[in-house]
């Protein structure tokens, strides 16, 4: 059995810590125990091109494979069946299961474009790599404390402030092209901690440290701030096909976002969530590509990561 991907990931370290695509091989049938990782470091201005093969396989849940190796929608972004969907959310921190967990969360202010700020928590180890996994292109940390305070706080800037927890996916991938400077999106997440801090004698959990503001700029990181999307119009992939390719130059990445400069398709942007559950080989990146399009903002984007 060839290569899986898993997707994009952001690794922990400092704010300049760039993806990697990860990889899976199970080798139970060449008769080795489990399975085989990888990771491929992703560099802006390097090809890259994969095809699709076979069909679209149910990933499991919780480093367990899925006991049927459902075929799953070429659509979706979680690729698994819906009792491995299941496993999967249980004992999560967005399910509300892990209430007695004693590790420590950070609750941040995420910023996606104007108008675009979200509250939300994370495991204090994970440090700034939730962020980058959501695409943000400005965040600043609240607070910290345990995890029902952290949850509170959330719950307090929902109600007081009218902060939501959650941006659609499309109205983050629609924005970036045409994004203010740093100083001014800064700006937008300071606003909203003031406002934030300025409740802390209402409803405030005791229990939650307030931290002192620091945006932390992901422009760079993300490789946005070269990204020119004005000479066409972006288009996304909406799915991958059983021998299917998508090759291209990567430009710039963003949350599980690749944004590849093609030979005929001008800038297309893969999410690559939909591209976990395939068998990927290598293709030439001047192939370009031959799966579905459509054009950012005409419902193409996939929904589902915060």
């Amino acid at each position: 059995m060839g290569w899986h991907c898993t997707g994009t990931s952001w690794p922990r370290g400092g704010p300049d810590s760039g993806p990697v695509l990860g990889w899976r091989r199970d080798e139970r049938a060449a008769g080795s125990a489990g399975t085989r990782e990888r990771v491929s470091v992703l560099g802006y201005g390097k090809e890259l091109g994969f095809r699709a093969e076979g069909e679209r396989r149910c990933v499991g849940a919780r480093g367990n494979p899925c006991p049927v190796v459902a075929v799953v929608p070429v659509r979706s972004t979680g690729a698994r069946c819906p009792e491995c969907a299941r496993l999967d959310r249980a004992h999560s921190v967005a399910a509300d299961t892990l209430a007695d967990d004693p590790r420590p969360y950070r609750v941040y202010l995420a910023w996606f474009g104007p108008g675009m700020v979200k509250v939300g928590i994370t495991r204090e180890s994970r440090g700034g790599a939730r962020l980058r996994e959501q695409g943000a292109v400005v965040f600043g940390w609240l607070g910290r404390g345990p995890l029902m305070a952290a949850r509170r706080t959330e719950e307090l800037l929902r109600a007081a402030l009218g902060v939501p927890d959650r941006i659609p996916y499309a109205g983050k991938r629609a924005v970036r092209g045409g994004l203010p400077g740093p100083v001014e999106r800064a700006a937008e997440v300071e606003d909203l901690y003031r406002r934030a801090v300025a409740l802390e004698g209402a409803g405030w959990p005791e229990a939650l440290e307030r931290l002192p503001f620091e945006a932390v700029d992901h422009g760079g990181v993300f490789g946005l701030e070269g990204l020119d999307v004005t000479a066409a119009p972006v288009r996304a992939v909406t799915g991958l096909v059983g021998g299917g390719v998508v090759a291209g130059r990567l430009v710039a990445a963003a949350g599980p976002d690749l944004y590849l400069e093609t030979p005929s398709d001008g800038t297309v942007v893969l999410d690559t969530r939909l591209i976990t559950g395939w068998e990927l080989a290598g293709a030439d990146a001047r192939a370009g590509v031959g799966v579905p399009l459509v054009a950012v903002g005409a419902g193409g984007v996939q929904d589902g990561l915060f």
